[in-house]
């Protein structure tokens, strides 16, 4: 099965089960699929694939249900929701960076065999995650407070609080995306890539946000829609 193929599916899966934890969980099963996000998509990053042409890291598309998951409680209980979600997603980091390397000052038994995997597989987590934590507090909470500013515009504009959500979902998510984009790939891969490599994963890895933000108006959509139905 190509990459290529694998992410569409990626997309899919992932979006389709975010609706369900919210249909089964309500809002707990949007804090819980924070934490589930948060934890893969840090793991995932990890690995570099070739997909339509360009080299990128795993971990958009689950990183990108996040920002979904912000959306949707903005929109459907408000601000201080989705910064709780934020919150959480930081405090998920947080404690992941600081248990995952009291696993490496183990010294493993002498028939251990996954002792020294896990050594190589997070000998660079340090990194990665404390950028992440920074990355993740600094875009989320531009995406909640974008995701309000342009809701106050579009209401203004429209004249109607209902209307635009496609609008105030994009743009956050778009801009945000893009900060979020431009500070890890730099902060997290820079020494690690030669430039071009670097500059692809950025490229990249914005063009699966956008693709991804487009693709997630439905979900939100639906989201709205469930909530007034009564999850």
């Amino acid at each position: 099965m190509s990459n290529e193929l694998l992410l569409i599916i990626s997309i899919v899966v992932l979006y389709s089960g975010l609706l369900i934890w919210y249909r089964l969980f309500g809002e707990r099963g949007l804090y819980a699929w924070t934490v589930f996000s948060t934890l893969a998509a840090n793991i995932e990053v990890l690995i570099l694939v070739e997909a339509f042409g360009m080299e990128q890291t795993l971990g958009n598309v689950m990183f990108a249900t996040t920002f979904i998951v912000t959306d949707i409680l903005s929109e459907n209980l408000g601000k201080d929701a989705s910064k709780k979600a934020v919150s959480i997603g930081i405090a998920t980091s947080f404690s992941f960076i600081v248990v995952s390397q009291l696993w490496l000052a183990y010294s493993p038994a002498a028939n251990d065999w996954a002792f020294e995997s896990v050594r190589t597989l997070f000998s660079n987590t340090p990194r990665l995650m404390l950028v992440s934590l920074v990355v993740y507090a600094i875009a989320q909470r531009f995406d909640v407070w974008a995701y309000h500013a342009i809701w106050a515009v579009t209401t203004r504009v429209l004249g109607d609080r209902e209307k635009g959500l496609w609008i105030r979902n994009n743009g956050s998510t778009l801009v945000s995306q893009l900060v979020n984009t431009a500070l890890y790939s730099a902060g997290a891969f820079w020494g690690l890539y030669p430039a071009k490599t670097l500059l692809s994963i950025m490229a990249s890895s914005y063009l699966i946000y956008v693709a991804t933000s487009l693709l997630d108006t439905p979900v939100v959509y639906l989201a709205r829609r469930m909530h007034r139905r009564g999850v």
